[in-house]
Formats: C-alpha cells, sequence, structure tokens
C-alpha cells in the first residue's frame, strides 16, 4: 500500500509540473516561423508586439521582452501563461487574451514600424534626493539628513498590458540613509535597505515590493520619527514604517500604516 501511495503521489506531481513547465513541450516551428516579425491591431493599427525569433518584444519602453514557443493551439509567454490562437496565418494572428477577449492582429508591412527588438531601459521609481532640517525638543537642537539613492537592485513586477497580455516590468530598488548630529557630535549614521523591513511587512509583499521614500514624521521625548514607504511600483498598495532614532542612537521599527 505504501509503494502504491507512493507512486500516486509521484504521477500528481509529474502531472502538475507538465502543466506548469511550458518549456518542456514541443515548439510549433512553421507557426513561430509565421509570426516572425510586427503585429498590430486590425481596428486601432496600433502595434502590439514585434516577434524575432524565439523573442517576443513588446511595444511599450517599460515592457521587458520575453520567450515564447506555440504547441497546437495556444501561445506560452516564458511565465507559463497560454493563450488560446483562434486564428493564425501568414498575415492574420487573432488569439484570447487574458480576459478571454479575442484580439486581432495582422501583419504590419513596415517590419521596422515603432518598436526596436531590444530590450527597454530599467525603470528608476525615483530619482536621487537629499534633504536635512532641525528639529529642536527639550531645549536641545537635532539636525538631520536623509539621502535616497537609486541602486542596480533589480525589483520585477508583473502586470497586464492594454492587450491583456502578461509582462514584466523591471524597477530598480532604493537605498536610503538617514544621519542625525546634535552639533557636532553623531547620534545616528546609517543605511536602510527594503530587507531590514522582514517581519513588520508580509514577505511576499517585500519580494515586490521597493523602499519608496523616507520622511521626517516628528520629534518627541522617545526621539526623532522617520517614515519609510515601501510600495508595489505604480501600484496603489504601500506599507509605511515608523523609525524611531533615540537620543542616544538606538533604532526601534513598527508598523504605522498599510
Amino acid at each position: 500500500m505504501k509503494n502504491i501511495l507512493t507512486i500516486s503521489m509521484l504521477m500528481v506531481v509529474l502531472v502538475a509540473c507538465n502543466q506548469n513547465n511550458s518549456s518542456s513541450l514541443p515548439d510549433d516551428k512553421e507557426a513561430k516561423e509565421m509570426l516572425q516579425g510586427v503585429w498590430v491591431d486590425e481596428e486601432s493599427g496600433d502595434v502590439s508586439f514585434r516577434v524575432s525569433g524565439d523573442t517576443l518584444y513588446f511595444a511599450d519602453t517599460t515592457s521587458m521582452p520575453t520567450y515564447f514557443r506555440i504547441y497546437k493551439d495556444s501561445l506560452y509567454l516564458a511565465s507559463g501563461t497560454a493563450y488560446s490562437i483562434v486564428k493564425h496565418t501568414e498575415h492574420l494572428f487573432w488569439f484570447n487574451n487574458q480576459n478571454g477577449d479575442l484580439l486581432k492582429l495582422q501583419k504590419s508591412d513596415d517590419d521596422d514600424a515603432d518598436i526596436e527588438a531590444t530590450a527597454p531601459s530599467v525603470l528608476t521609481y525615483t530619482h536621487q534626493v537629499k534633504i536635512d532640517s532641525v528639529a529642536a525638543y527639550n531645549g536641545n537642537r537635532y539636525h538631520w539628513y536623509i539621502a535616497i539613492n537609486p541602486t542596480k537592485y533589480k525589483v520585477t513586477k508583473r502586470t497586464f498590458n492594454e492587450d491583456g497580455l502578461e509582462v514584466e516590468n523591471v524597477y530598480y530598488d532604493n537605498i536610503m540613509h538617514i544621519s542625525v548630529f546634535q552639533g557636532a557630535r553623531q547620534i545616528y549614521s546609517s543605511d536602510f535597505r527594503k530587507q531590514q523591513y522582514q517581519g513588520l511587512v508580509p514577505a511576499a509583499f517585500l519580494e515586490d515590493a521597493i523602499l519608496a521614500n523616507m520622511a521626517f514624521s516628528h520629534i518627541d521625548a522617545a526621539g526623532l520619527h522617520f517614515n519609510a514607504t515601501l510600495c508595489i511600483p505604480d501600484g496603489a498598495t504601500c506599507y509605511m514604517v515608523e523609525s524611531t532614532i533615540s537620543y542616544t542612537g538606538v533604532l526601534s521599527m513598527q508598523l504605522v500604516e498599510y
């Protein structure tokens, strides 16, 4: 009985892997060859994507190119997302997008129309910012500095473009730096990265988020309070974490808003 259960479980795992791993599927070379070139919407004439070799390049300047394959009556992207093909000829390509809508494309006569077969630039969510000010409490003055610096650490966001196709946009994350002085005496100086907010922000959210902003909030008996904002790029979902720096340079953090 134990062997039977083991074999059954193995079969389930193998079936699931075959369903989710599109790279293991055969590739229709003839269909892929017919797809080479630039494809535009039949009604609007807007460019949807260019196909060059095994790669699909989207028309917008922010979406990353993706490997694709065609198997039977479906278009598979590298992510494993499949789109049902309704009609495919030398000059027509109709398929159902992510919403189930029928997308009707035709091959453009202009092979260079509005799209380059190169990877787009990685997006920077914020520009370099340095701000400072003075805060007073209990007769003492404290000079604080914040520096927001873009990095080369990449965060990938999956979304859907206007055609209902899944695309990847890549953003650069940020490092925040805070320094606090009382006169010439440095009380605190440190960099902040999004990984430091583990345990306060859900891990799944943190993986897709960037450290978007750091701002001074207020000063009180506990110390100087700074609010860090972690957001999904170009999304409405954010978490705000308060970082409090005591007058002895001790850091404490708590979630204040999401």
